[in-house]
């Protein structure tokens, strides 16, 4: 599902954060030390490799609503922005850290001349945040930052579950 908001397009698609070969880089729900784990960051670094781990190791460890960027190795990208989320109930304020993500991976991809750039939705597993609430947040946070980027045109929000994607593009649907 794709909506145009000026020249920027955002879109939802259901499916695999680290299969999205038209996309010039991709956001990785890291963890603070940019190291394989599961969910999100398990499926980026079996895609991309070891020599993400290796490239990644100096870098860390980062903080909630940090965003660094690295090459994507065997990815069908260029780069990954990894970001580390907040963890629900424990980084506090965790709505101010969970926006500071999405604002810090769209700044640094737009520095970076990156014109695309998919989501996971950040938090939402193993962190524990409430996937509705973070929805909002990423949305309202990338409204924002909409009218300063110069170079990244084209966002999307990649969710695994069926469940997950129903509630982005209905969220995209209401968007004026």
């Amino acid at each position: 599902m794709k909506k145009q908001l000026g020249e920027m397009t955002l879109e939802a698609v259901h499916g695999d954060i680290a299969n999205q070969p038209d996309m010039k880089a991709i956001v990785n729900a890291a963890n603070a030390e940019l190291m394989p784990g599961g969910g999100v960051a398990g499926a980026i670094h079996r895609a991309a490799g070891p020599g993400l781990a290796e490239e990644c190791r100096p870098m860390a460890p980062i903080e909630p609503g940090e965003a660094v960027i690295s090459g994507a190795h065997q990815l069908p990208n260029t780069y990954v922005i990894h970001c580390l989320g907040p963890v629900y109930g424990m980084d506090k304020p965790e709505n101010k850290l969970l926006a500071e993500c999405y604002r810090n991976a769209l700044q640094l991809a737009d520095e970076k001349q990156i014109d695309s750039v998919a989501f996971p939705a950040i938090s939402t597993g193993a962190f524990g945040y409430p996937f509705d609430a973070a929805t909002d947040i990423a949305l309202q946070t990338i409204l924002e930052v909409i009218p300063d980027l110069k170079v990244v045109r084209h966002i999307r929000f990649v969710l695994f579950g069926e469940e997950d994607f129903e509630v982005y593009v209905g969220r995209l649907r209401r968007l004026k």
